[in-house]
Formats: C-alpha cells, sequence, structure tokens
C-alpha cells in the first residue's frame, strides 16, 4: 500500500508538472512605462498571463529574447539591464550598467547581450547567461578621445554587433567570435548625426539615418573593404523641413519584395527604395510624421503609426499599389506596433488611454482590448529567431 500511494504521488507530480507546461512561441512581453513593469501576454487566445515589476525607467526600452525564447533582456533608459524568465514571471538577473542607454542586441549564437549607451557614451558586452560583464568598449573618437551617444545596435551574422557613433558620424562593426579577443573595424566621416540604423533581414546591409544632413549610410557587411556608400544623398534638398516632434524608428522598417519602406524625418511622408538599386522609388503621403513603418510578415501591406499631434492614427499601405488602403483610429498615442508571428492579426500599444488594441490584418477589425498602464513597446517571442531584432 505504501508503494502504490508513492506511485500515486509522483505520477500526480507528473501529471501537474505536464498540465502547467507550456511553450513560449506564443508569448510576447508589453513595455508598461509608467510602471517600471512588463506585462507577460500569450497571442493565442489574446490574453494577459502575468507582471513583472520593479524595471527602472521604462520610457525608452526595448527587450531581445534568448535562443530559446524563454528569457527577455529588457534594457531601460536609467541604464539597467533585466534578465526576466517570461515562465515563471521573475527577474532572474539585474545590472545598473551605465546612465542612459537606449537599446540593445543578442549575439548569434545566443551567449552574448550588448548595450548602446548614451553616458558614458559605449557599449557593454555581458555574458547572457549570468550577466557579467565581457567586454566594455567607450565610443572615443577625435584627438581628445570625446565620447559619442551609440544608437542603431544590432547583431549581425558572425557573432558581430554593428552600431553607429551620433557625435563622431562613425559605424563601428565588432566581431565578437573570439570574446576574449573583440576586433574592431571603424568607418569614418559617414554622415552627420547619425540617429538610428536597421540591418536588413538577411544580415547583408546595415543603413544609418542621417539626421545632420540628408541621405543614408549604407554599410555592405558582405563586402567590408567597400566601406560605406550614401544613398538617396538629393533626397530633400532645398525642401522646407517641418519641426521633428519625434524621432522615426528604423529598426521597424518594412520590406516588401524588393521594395523598402522607411519613415522620413520631419516630413509627412513614407520613403520608397529600391533594394536592387538603393535608389528611390517613390514618396507616399501619409497622416503626419510617420514614427514606425512595419511590414506584415507576408510583405503584403505595410502598417505606420505617427508623432503627435498625429498620434490617434494609424494607416495601411498597399506594397504592390502604394496606395494607402485603410485608415484607423486606435485612440491616443499610439507608440508601437507588433504582428504576430504569421501576420494574421497586429498588436497596437495605445498609451493616452491604458491599453492595447488587437486588430485583424485582412477585414482591419478589431479583435481584443487589453488594459495596460501607459503601455509602449509590445515585443514577441518570434524576435528571437530574426537577425536584428
Amino acid at each position: 500500500m505504501k508503494l502504490m500511494r508513492t506511485l500515486s504521488c509522483l505520477l500526480l507530480l507528473l501529471f501537474c508538472s505536464v498540465v502547467q507546461a507550456r511553450g513560449t512561441g506564443d508569448l510576447g512581453v508589453i513595455i508598461e512605462r509608467a510602471d517600471s513593469t512588463v506585462q507577460i501576454v500569450e497571442t493565442s487566445g489574446n490574453t494577459s498571463i502575468g507582471r513583472v515589476a520593479g524595471l527602472g525607467d521604462l520610457s525608452h526600452a526595448s527587450i531581445v529574447y534568448s535562443r530559446d525564447a524563454r528569457f527577455a533582456y529588457v534594457f531601460g533608459r536609467d541604464g539597467g539591464l533585466t534578465k526576466v524568465d517570461i515562465l515563471k514571471g521573475e527577474i532572474v538577473g539585474r545590472t545598473l550598467q551605465s546612465g542612459n542607454s537606449i537599446g540593445g542586441a543578442i549575439s548569434q549564437d545566443g551567449s552574448l547581450v550588448a548595450v548602446s549607451n548614451y553616458k558614458p557614451g559605449g557599449v557593454k558586452i555581458f555574458d547572457a547567461d549570468t550577466l557579467e560583464l565581457v567586454v566594455d568598449m567607450p565610443a572615443t573618437y577625435g584627438s581628445s578621445a570625446q565620447r559619442s551617444k551609440v544608437i542603431g545596435l544590432v547583431d549581425a551574422p558572425g557573432q558581430k554587433f554593428v552600431f553607429s557613433l551620433w557625435d563622431a558620424g562613425e559605424i563601428w562593426v565588432v566581431d565578437m567570435s573570439d570574446r576574449s579577443s573583440p576586433k574592431v573595424l571603424k568607418f569614418k566621416d559617414i554622415g552627420k548625426n547619425p540617429y538610428d540604423a536597421l540591418i536588413t533581414p538577411d544580415g547583408r546591409y546595415y543603413i544609418a539615418g542621417l539626421f545632420g544632413e540628408d541621405g543614408m549610410a549604407l554599410l555592405d557587411l558582405w563586402n567590408l573593404s567597400a566601406g560605406v556608400k550614401r544613398i538617396l544623398p538629393n533626397y530633400g534638398k532645398g525642401e522646407q523641413k517641418l519641426p521633428v516632434y519625434k524621432m522615426p524608428h528604423l529598426e521597424g522598417w518594412a520590406v516588401a519584395g524588393d521594395l523598402a519602406f522607411v519613415p522620413a524625418v520631419g516630413r509627412h511622408e513614407v520613403l520608397v527604395i529600391n533594394m536592387q538599386t538603393w535608389q528611390e522609388a517613390g514618396r507616399i503621403k501619409v497622416h503626419g510624421q510617420p514614427i514606425f513603418v512595419m511590414a506584415r510578415p507576408d510583405g503584403r501591406h505595410v502598417w505606420v503609426n505617427f508623432a503627435v499631434p498625429n498620434n490617434d492614427t494609424v494607416q495601411i499601405i498597399d506594397s504592390q499599389s502604394l496606395e494607402i488602403i485603410k485608415q484607423l483610429k486606435p485612440g491616443k498615442g499610439v507608440l508601437h506596433m507588433e504582428f504576430e508571428p504569421r501576420g494574421e492579426e497586429i498588436w497596437l500599444s495605445v498609451r493616452d488611454e491604458d491599453r492595447v488594441e488587437v486588430y485583424d490584418t485582412q477585414s482591419f477589425t478589431r479583435k481584443a482590448t487589453m488594459p495596460a498602464k501607459k503601455p509602449s513597446g509590445i515585443f514577441f517571442t518570434a524576435r528571437a529567431h530574426r537577425i536584428g531584432l
């Protein structure tokens, strides 16, 4: 009888563990910037499954995931790097690594996490398991070794990180194949004030937008010896620019076939680029100054949100006709958008109304609404398997 009871208890424990176990493929995290919390959600039923608090200043927070998509690395504006277990809903590691940070990236093999810092300017690279510091790389430039703000940090194939220096007008490529001996390649005079950057989905091209002058800087990571090429050098020449209420984000750029769709700085336009020639292929007049320009995973439609005072609106562009086919008004303060992995739905954070909206991407109808405390970034675990995200 004692043996039977023991076996029964073991079977019950095994059953309970199976019932409670779940994968991470349909999970995601919503930044709740006002309360220093993240909300953990699932996309199969569009529900909230928990919150994690104590994450510091999340006013410009972003997230990358471990390769098994269990751990979210949260980059806070206060320089905090926090490792969150999204299955257990708890913090498993945290370090305050700088005074002002704006984002980060995870290496190709998932073993390293890099953080880009405004203050002091530079990049720090940590062990993804322990959060122990591996490399401290000051972004120094000029004869007096001034420090530059770092922007546009992305991961790249070959265990590399790529980033730009706002003050110096440079792009650096860091090879971390041997973590004990990083190799740094610097490209200077790329243009004035690179404000953000992106890497193409195949990991080949790194493109930095320039705030201080017209055009963009392109680096072919397959052919580094060719150096940095300037593209769209005459974009906006001689035209009056509008005040820039919020810097657009290039990381969420849209690719559809051979075309790239990017937000124009200080203009009510989405710029269309032919990726075969890197020449301008068109401009699309939109509702306001675009912030995120994001393609549905199949590339069929491109969704655009806007800076104030037009941030209650989202427009959808047909990637074939380049026409706006739908306009939505989800609410005040649409800060971020995130497609579900196969693109059937899109989640929108509506910060000023403390909620997140989920829309069907075919019918454009609202599918779900959930409360969130001043939501901003939305990050699904599918990002764990994509370059540059």
